[in-house]
């Protein structure tokens, strides 16, 4: 039986449901996803699970955030992502991203440069039900061994794009990935065409942690 606990944080994604679709967010699927899954859980702070579903980032460690709602929802529309396909998603973080691109049927690969985060995610994501392939290291490098990805997704800024990256795209594929190196970036999605080039669109301003090569810690 659930407690009016329970009742009161579904109300609250519901909630958080309507604003993201007010701000534009108009995916069903991502919508739904987003108004499944636990945001409360991926947090470390207890007392922050009442703030869970507010539309803001809070800090998870290592210097790192969870992502405002708003912007998990936009990358992931941005993305494009269809049930069965591979997705390979460079910031695991608190794995709350994760979580929604297991929601949509993705077939997930995450890496994460920050070990503590990596192994508390790991133990979180697996608690959770939320099943992924999760790699400590470098996330500029991608996972050339489990290449071609359909789908790439980069949840920190990076500097340039990382061409790595784009050679791990399958033809047809697609990355979203935020660029810059001031302090704020601006949201690219990258496609692979058939001619084997790609096509850039920019989807504006955002803010994100910085990507840094050739490190983990």
């Amino acid at each position: 039986m659930e407690s009016l606990e329970d009742y009161r944080i579904i109300g609250k994604r519901r909630q958080l449901v309507e604003l993201l679709r007010s701000k534009g967010i108009g995916d069903e699927a991502v919508l739904e996803a987003i108004g499944r899954i636990p945001r409360h859980a991926f947090l470390d702070d207890s007392a922050l699970h009442i703030h869970a579903y507010e539309d803001v980032p809070f800090p998870i460690g290592c210097g790192q955030t969870i992502s405002q709602p708003y912007t998990v929802a936009f990358q992931t529309q941005l993305l494009g992502v269809s049930k069965g396909q591979k997705v390979l998603e460079i910031g695991t973080g608190s794995g709350y991203q994760t979580a929604v691109l297991h929601a949509l049927g993705a077939k997930i690969y995450s890496i994460e440069r920050h070990r503590p985060l990596f192994l508390k995610t790991k133990e979180r994501l697996s608690g959770l039900g939320v099943k992924a392939q999760l790699y400590y290291g470098d996330g500029y490098k991608g996972l050339p061994a489990h290449a071609p990805f359909d789908r790439i997704l980069v949840t920190c800024g990076a500097p340039f794009i990382p061409d790595a990256l784009v050679e791990q795209l399958a033809p047809g594929g697609r990355m979203v990935v935020p660029v810059g190196e001031s302090e704020f970036q601006r949201m690219l999605r990258v496609s692979v065409v058939k001619e084997g080039g790609t096509e850039i669109e920019d989807h504006g301003k955002f803010r994100f942690v910085p990507m840094l090569t050739d490190k983990a810690r």
